[in-house]
């Protein structure tokens, strides 16, 4: 029986601007925006190695309004690698990549279908005797689109199986703006066979009369988007069945790695842990490279030093990555606490110190207001979907406070109580 496949992706945010990352690593920042490109490469790798019939992205292939004729002439090389292998290429434009001026000016191969603010259907050019296959597609005309665009879909092809492209915020999502909201239920009712989404960055599928693939995004670009990244290699046959297949294409993935310094009694003891700890999580890694964030935690007699000489901590990290390779320190967070006894508690000035700060300056509500008024206004600064991520509500304010407020407290105790490199007070 014969098979229309394609490769499904959404997503790639090449030029993607990395702020935060580049405040804390220019170099990371720079390798992980370079990522997208060789991504892109990858995926049409993928397309050619599996002689696929088509390549659908379902939005944001730019992160926002991109001149970069660098970035131009590269995609423009991808897309005559596919161009020149026969296999076709079906884009929309999704909310970041609507007012891009590459993909409105960029002159297309004419196997590259670039579907426009209007809905269309375009029938597949197939042997006589195959199934007929419709591909419906419709872009994003401007940055935002609050309502569904379900209704704007020209109806199905009776007879044909439908594909339709279409970026959406789906039933919703935690860190993601809604735009184009449509519940999943409507699509499973749309008629038609395979929808081709994009917009959310993690992945899911709803398989049955209507398969609904979100392919997540295929390169991660910070802590928030970890692990292994992918996209869809999916089968269509006659009879209308569809086999879905993930591939995992990207170049780097961010993990969070646990390392536990309980009863660790010297700062070589740790640094041996962490190595031992990265060079384990490098062998699980499905990608070439790994981006961690390091949490250090437990009780152990060097907890003050590792505050407060965390910069030479991550230091050290960063040198045992580089020993094994293709590892990279993204961050370098510590949860460590000194073992301690009720008598040492109520006699050491310095635990006295802390019991002062916790119960009278931390837990006062004047401190809490003030503290709160400082948080706000930092968060206003950053953009919605960052704020929402790191503070949803009060609570989550609330919490946030906390953490940073105990955190300082910690910070102020490691610097009066540490004396040397191997935490002998």
């Amino acid at each position: 029986m014969t098979a229309y496949r394609f490769v499904h992706a959404a997503d790639i945010h090449l030029d993607s601007p990395l702020r935060s990352l580049a405040l804390r690593d220019p170099r990371l920042a720079e390798f992980i925006g370079n990522a997208s490109r060789q991504v892109l490469a990858r995926i049409v790798d993928l397309c050619l190695d599996e002689q696929v019939h088509a390549l659908l992205l379902a939005g944001d292939l730019y992160d926002g309004e991109q001149t970069s004729m660098k970035t131009a002439r590269f995609l423009g090389e991808q897309l005559r690698r596919l161009d020149a292998a026969g296999i076709e290429v079906f884009i929309i434009r999704g909310n970041h990549d609507a007012l891009s001026k590459i993909t409105k000016e960029l002159v297309f191969p004419k196997s590259v279908h670039l579907f426009g603010g209007r809905a269309e259907a375009i029938e597949i050019s197939r042997d006589r005797g195959e199934r007929s296959i419709v591909m419906h597609g419709l872009s994003f005309a401007k940055p935002q689109a609050t309502e569904s665009l379900l209704a704007k879909y020209r109806p199905p092809v009776d007879g044909a199986i439908n594909i339709g492209l279409m970026h959406t915020s789906l039933d919703g999502s935690p860190n993601h703006d809604i735009y184009a909201p449509c519940s999943t239920g409507d699509l499973l009712n749309s008629g038609f066979r395979y929808w081709a989404l994009g917009h959310i960055h993690r992945r899911s599928t709803t398989e049955g009369p209507c398969a609904i693939v979100m392919p997540g995004i295929p390169q991660g670009r910070d802590i928030g988007e970890s692990g292994p990244k992918s996209v869809t290699l999916a089968s269509v046959l006659d009879d209308g069945s569809i086999v879905l297949d993930e591939r995992i294409v990207s170049l780097a993935q961010f993990e969070r790695i646990s390392v536990d310094a309980s009863r660790a009694e010297s700062w070589s003891d740790l640094v041996a842990r962490i190595e031992t700890t990265l060079g384990d999580a490098t062998t699980r890694s499905a990608s070439d490279h790994l981006v961690a964030r390091l949490a250090v935690s437990g009780t152990t007699t060097i907890a003050w030093n590792l505050r407060r000489d965390a910069d030479l901590l991550r230091t050290e990290a960063e040198a045992r990555a580089e020993s094994i390779g293709n590892v990279w320190i993204e961050k370098l967070e510590i949860d460590c606490r000194r073992p301690v006894t009720s008598a040492v508690e109520s006699a050491d000035p310095v635990y006295v110190l802390r019991r002062m700060m916790n119960d009278e300056i931390v837990g006062s509500e004047a401190f809490r207001a003030e503290a709160n008024d400082i948080v706000n206004n930092l968060l206003a600064q950053l953009p919605p979907e960052c704020r929402r991520s790191i503070a949803p509500d009060d609570t989550g304010l609330s919490l946030l406070v906390g953490r940073l407020a105990g955190e300082g407290s910690e910070e102020v105790l490691a610097r009066l109580a540490a004396s040397n490199a191997d935490g002998v007070r």
